[in-house]
């Protein structure tokens, strides 16, 4: 496995070049790997050098695209599904915002955490803590007084 992973590395680097070629974001992500996803988005920037915006663009419209579904989800369009996620940050500046999410919309509706409440707690909890607008941070708290119930 250790010998695999500079030549993965190289070989996205070699598709990166390639003129006209989609790459687009997917897993096969084990049990446990779930919600860590943006982890690989921070390493195609940080170790492959993709662009932020392909990374990010790679993980929605290109990958709604690839399914047949980019008429549907995966931009921000009118009638479209609106799932969204909000950060803590610029991930074109720092993609490692993409870790530090701040609400989730779904159908357009902010989304209570319920079952998903494990996976954001931490999140939530450092976002209502956070440099954010004092509007946000509200938002945040709520969110988190919403999953701990």
């Amino acid at each position: 496995m250790e010998k695999a992973v500079p030549k993965a590395l190289n070989v996205f680097r070699m598709g990166l070049k390639t003129k006209g070629l989609k790459i687009v974001f997917g897993t096969d992500a084990v049990a446990g790997s779930h919600g860590r996803n943006f982890q690989e988005l921070v390493y195609r920037v940080k170790k492959g050098g993709q662009d932020p915006m392909q990374a990010i663009t790679s993980a929605t419209s290109l990958a709604a695209e690839s399914l047949g579904l980019g008429d549907r989800i995966g931009s921000i369009a009118p009638g479209y599904e609106a799932d969204l996620i909000a950060v803590d940050g610029d991930p074109l500046r720092d993609i490692t915002t993409m870790e530090r999410v701040t609400f989730v919309i779904k159908s357009g509706k902010v989304l209570e955490c319920g079952a998903l409440a494990p996976l954001f707690r931490p999140r939530l909890a450092a976002a209502a803590g956070s440099k954010l607008p004092a509007s946000k941070r509200r938002q945040a708290a709520a969110l988190q007084t919403e999953a701990l119930k």
